[in-house]
């Protein structure tokens, strides 16, 4: 099965462009969605995850405190990195079984903001990195969440990898910038994916 990537700093709309996939009826496996659900319900990890940081990482419902932890690793490398290295192989593990169950499908989606940072691309066949500039995604992100300001929205970007970087890395773009219409870029790579994979299953 053909596995595309698709990554992007926070506010270039990867979400959106999630959805157009969805809509052409594709697999898509949000890894950041996962990864608190996997938080929530594995049991291992909630264990490590107490260990490493604490009884305060859960509340007494047994419900993940991500204030608790986003103030812990925020400005700490080290620590992020130990919450990485804890959540990242869960997150594969539950990526394995999603697969499975969607064998049948032509190609499928990984939506993934830290598919670099957590090497997951190295599981992916291709990736696409969706851009938009830096002024477009502030705007984007105060309209979404009015209780952040700018310079938290430009302090969360300054920890990401670079834009630029990850378009160096990708295989494709999308430009989601308000100016570039984003169905046909779209439905251009859809055709293309649809392609390698017939192709593929032919050869096989």
């Amino acid at each position: 099965m053909l596995k595309i990537g698709i990554t992007g700093g926070i506010g270039v709309g990867k979400t959106v462009v999630c959805r157009l996939f969805q809509l052409l009826g594709i697999p898509v496996y949000d890894a950041d969605t996962r990864a608190k659900w996997v938080m929530h319900h594995n049991q291992i990890l909630k264990k490590e995850l107490t260990e490493a940081f604490g009884a305060d990482a859960y509340n007494k419902a047994g419900e993940l405190n991500r204030t608790y932890l986003a103030g812990v690793v925020f400005n700490n490398p080290e620590r992020l990195a130990q919450l990485n290295g804890l959540v990242h192989p869960r997150v594969g593990e539950d990526f394995t079984d999603w697969l499975k169950a969607h064998a049948g499908a032509p190609y499928i989606i990984k939506e993934a903001a830290l598919m670099y940072e957590s090497e997951s691309w190295r599981q992916m066949d291709q990736i696409i990195t969706v851009y938009a500039p830096m002024d477009v995604r502030i705007k984007r992100l105060l309209q979404r969440d009015p209780h952040r300001t700018e310079a938290d929205i430009r302090a969360i970007i300054g920890k990401q990898l670079k834009e630029e970087e990850k378009m160096k890395r990708a295989d494709y773009v999308i430009y989601n910038d308000d100016k570039q219409l984003l169905i046909p870029q779209v439905l251009t790579l859809h055709e293309k994916f649809l392609a390698q994979s017939s192709a593929a299953t032919a050869g096989a």
